[in-house]
């Protein structure tokens, strides 16, 4: 089966585009076939991360969206990957509603997952609330603990969002952080993170023991993603 993962959280800030490369990352380590899709226009960090597979999409639009969907026609034994900017959820629920999407999905056999990647704090619980309420149960939900935007998630495990998408039959899992200092190196490279780990940089390259956090950060990563229906 073929999936469609929205890597959202809508709001900024909470590590949505790092979770969407983990994924890219994923899938190419796998030998999973993917396309990707960026939606924000002001960073564009999908696109700049993993150029030869993702490539900007414009929201606004439903002629804009489409092109997701069509990605599956194009080739219908893959994996999408949508980097959902902030503050995109309206039009993204209009297009899906109005376009009758998981009924189209469904026909094509394709896994629908929703990530809601969320911090520590108050608005990831109202967040995921106002997600559930706009396109119901019947995709898989999948909420990511981001601990390299936070360490208590007691708000979110003690709520009443977390225990409906739970009987939704929405999975958990954690997001393990990484060294800020790797981090900023493999921004300022804009390299993938098989790049990072791979291909020693002359200038502002992973250490050795760098190279092998990261390693260890994503085995920890691709484990719980081991457990999604993707």
């Amino acid at each position: 089966m073929s999936s469609i993962n929205f890597i959202g959280g809508e709001k900024g800030g909470v590590g949505k585009s790092v979770t969407a490369r983990v994924l890219a990352q994923y899938f190419l380590d796998t030998g999973k076939a993917f396309t990707g899709f960026d939606t924000d226009r002001s960073h564009n960090s999908f696109t700049r991360f993993y150029p030869d597979f993702a490539s900007p999409v414009v929201v606004d639009s439903f002629e804009g969206l489409d092109v997701i969907a069509e990605a599956f026609e194009a080739n219908p034994e893959q994996n999408v990957i949508v980097d959902l900017a902030a503050q995109t959820a309206a039009p993204l629920a209009r297009w899906i509603h109005d376009s009758d999407l998981f009924e189209v999905l469904g026909d094509l056999r394709v896994a629908i997952n929703f990530w809601h990647v969320v911090d520590e704090g108050k608005d990831s619980v109202n967040l995921l609330a106002d997600l559930m309420n706009s396109v119901g149960n019947t995709p898989n939900y999948i909420i990511v603990l981001n601990h390299g935007r936070g360490s208590d998630f007691s708000l979110m495990q003690s709520s009443a969002a977390l225990q409906q998408a739970l009987a939704y039959g929405a999975r958990v899992i954690e997001l393990p952080q990484l060294q800020d200092a790797s981090m900023r190196k493999i921004d300022r490279q804009s390299a993938s993170f098989w790049s990072a780990v791979h291909e020693r940089s002359e200038t502002d390259g992973l250490g050795i023991l760098e190279r092998q956090r990261v390693k260890t950060w994503l085995r920890k990563a691709y484990a719980g993603f081991d457990t999604l229906p993707l």
